[in-house]
């Protein structure tokens, strides 16, 4: 925020059905310091109180009446629609200071609209969803903003208990507090995007991370373990980068072996169509992710384990199954907009794939090397290196392919680079 008013707090919900809730939330913004501005994404009903911006507001945000919302075939459809409207409605107020942060509340209607809204705002914008369904399965990473907050609406559903209340309280302080607390990302910056794991299995941001910052650039570290991906791929189609050093792509093997780890189906798409230049590896891919509190897969069960923590275990794919996550990353990488060069190291793709340790596979390696060469076809640039991913080659071997673009103006300049010339 850069003035003193109190913050702004979008609060949307369904005025005919969570009145109560909704007006209980406002209260509780007004008690943190903040100014509930009521948002209602009713269809068939009116709230008790009079919103700010009530359903026509909505509807006439993107160009239609809510009789027609109404009328559009059935619930789903009709709540859609509202989702348009409601977030093209939010993001004007946004884009016109009018607003300082967003919650909402919903079952899986609610959640399902309010998730649409968050992606809608820039980062840095507070973001709430009180919901039924937070934290499930059910809320694929693609939908989720990179910076949402979601807490469980315990005790929920049906009118105010002082269960719920517990919650609905929290999080209207809480996103007061964001509001008043947020710093939001400087503007014109140029910032590079670098997906990885941990240092013990990915350790080439040590090196990358401070020479790109020598070059006055601002490095953003993405942890590949789905919701990371998932933030870079968002902020990628936000345009938010000026490159994309995506070496991890353990996310893309994990979603093509059905696990849940996943960052959606278009992991490693979302650079490409934003026209964002983009230098890749392929760090992982040989490890598919599954929760360690389950049992081991049955197609997995005879292959190499891995137990990272009490949460996430790994296991290694065969030859075959890489060859096949090869062809899947060629392609993506067929799609950009934008030059693609592709590293290829053939000495291995993660910490514990080394001779001697537990994950060293040879063939299989060799195999998804093979796959790849044939896989990455201009004007894709293919270079290939007989090193690790962990060894000094492939950070020296970016950084040249990274540098040689500046000087042919196809990655914007940094900070440094500007002030020189």
């Amino acid at each position: 925020m850069t003035s003193k008013r109190p913050p702004k707090i979008l609060l949307c919900g369904t005025g005919d059905t969570k009145a109560d809730e909704l007006q209980y939330m406002a209260s509780r913004i007004r008690a943190a310091g903040g100014d509930p501005v009521m948002l209602d994404v009713s269809v068939l009903g009116d709230p008790p109180y009079r919103p700010e911006y009530d359903k026509h507001a909505v509807a006439a945000a993107i160009g239609t009446t809510i009789e027609a919302i109404a009328q559009s075939g059935d619930e789903n459809s009709a709540m859609e629609l509202m989702a348009r409207g409601a977030s093209t409605l939010a993001r004007n107020l946004n884009d016109s200071g009018e607003i300082d942060g967003f919650i909402a509340i919903g079952g899986t209607m609610g959640t399902d609209l309010a998730l649409d809204i968050a992606l809608a705002l820039p980062i840095g914008v507070p973001k709430f969803i009180v919901s039924t369904i937070a934290f499930s399965h059910l809320i694929p990473p693609e939908r989720v903003a990179p910076d949402l907050m979601m807490i469980l609406w315990a005790g929920g559903l049906y009118g105010l208990n002082d269960t719920c209340k517990a919650v609905l309280s929290q999080a209207s302080g809480a996103v007061v507090g964001a509001a008043l607390a947020s710093e939001r990302p400087r503007k014109g910056l140029p910032t590079v995007a670098i997906s990885s794991l941990g240092t013990t299995c990915l350790s080439y941001m040590k090196t990358l991370r401070p020479e790109l910052e020598k070059r006055g650039y601002e490095t953003v570290i993405f942890h590949t373990t789905g919701m990371g991906g998932r933030a870079m791929e968002s902020l990628a189609a936000g345009k938010q980068f000026v490159a994309v050093l995506d070496f991890s792509l353990q996310e893309v093997a994990n979603h093509l072996s059905d696990s849940v780890v996943s960052s959606g189906v278009d992991r490693l798409e979302n650079a490409g169509r934003a026209a964002i230049p983009q230098i890749v590896a392929p760090g992982a891919i040989d490890m598919i992710d599954f929760p360690a509190w389950k049992p081991v897969p049955d197609t997995l069960a005879e292959r190499p384990y891995h137990a990272h923590n009490r949460l996430l275990a790994s296991v290694t794919s065969g030859g075959e199954a890489r060859r096949a996550i090869a062809r899947a990353i060629g392609a993506k990488l067929a799609t950009a907009t934008a030059p693609v060069a592709f590293i290829l190291p053939a000495g291995g793709i993660q910490q514990w794939d080394r001779d001697g340790e537990p994950l060293h596979e040879p063939e299989a390696l060799a195999a998804f090397t093979d796959e790849m060469r044939h896989a990455v076809s201009a004007p894709v640039e293919l270079h290939e290196i007989q090193g690790h991913i962990n060894d000094p080659e492939f950070a020296s071997t970016a950084l040249a392919i990274f540098d040689r673009w500046v000087a042919e103006g196809i990655i914007a300049p940094g900070l440094s680079q500007r002030q020189a010339s």
